[in-house]
């Protein structure tokens, strides 16, 4: 592997639509952020009028999630794609990170973490309206349940357990 392939860490629709080729696709754990829907989705799953809710790594705890190598002839058409679809309305903020790899080794990865400061960071919310958010969103990348049945179902291929995400695909059914 070349020292100048780049490494880019999914949690949510990353995991199931990278939308960018790579050469390596690795369970991987990042440490100091946890997965949550804690962003209010204006484009991708929701409107403005009619927010839905998304996936934000938010501080504290840890992350499993898939880590993909680019090759480095492909790196920088992968960061501008990645900008144009993660940073749409400004609410993450594009890190590199280190991420543990399934198997051994560490490496940086590009990660977009929420910004806690930005209108759309929704914090911590009741489960209750979690569920209606994402009931109602619907969005240019398509229906906020589905996005939630998604990646629900890719953590559990992975043998990743999401309580949250396991209710709310039983509340959705």
């Amino acid at each position: 592997m070349a020292a100048e392939d780049l490494w880019v860490f999914g949690y949510g629709s990353l995991m199931w639509r990278p939308g960018f080729p790579y050469r390596e696709r690795r369970h991987a754990l990042l440490r100091g952020y946890h997965r949550a829907l804690c962003v209010l989705s204006h484009v991708h799953r929701g409107t403005p009028e009619q927010p839905g809710l998304v996936l934000g790594l938010d501080r504290g705890g840890s992350c499993h999630g898939v880590a993909f190598r680019v090759a480095a002839e492909d790196a920088d058409e992968t960061i501008a794609y990645l900008r144009a679809r993660e940073q749409v309305t400004g609410v993450y903020l594009e890190r590199r990170v280190p991420v543990q790899l399934a198997g051994g080794g560490t490496v940086g990865a590009v990660v977009y973490v929420v910004d806690r400061g930005h209108g759309q960071y929704a914090g911590r919310i009741e489960e209750a309206e979690v569920l209606r958010l994402v009931r109602q969103g619907r969005g240019v990348s398509g229906a906020n349940p589905d996005y939630v049945r998604s990646t629900h179902e890719h953590l559990t291929e992975m043998g990743v357990v999401d309580p949250l995400l396991g209710r709310l695909v039983q509340a959705l059914a």
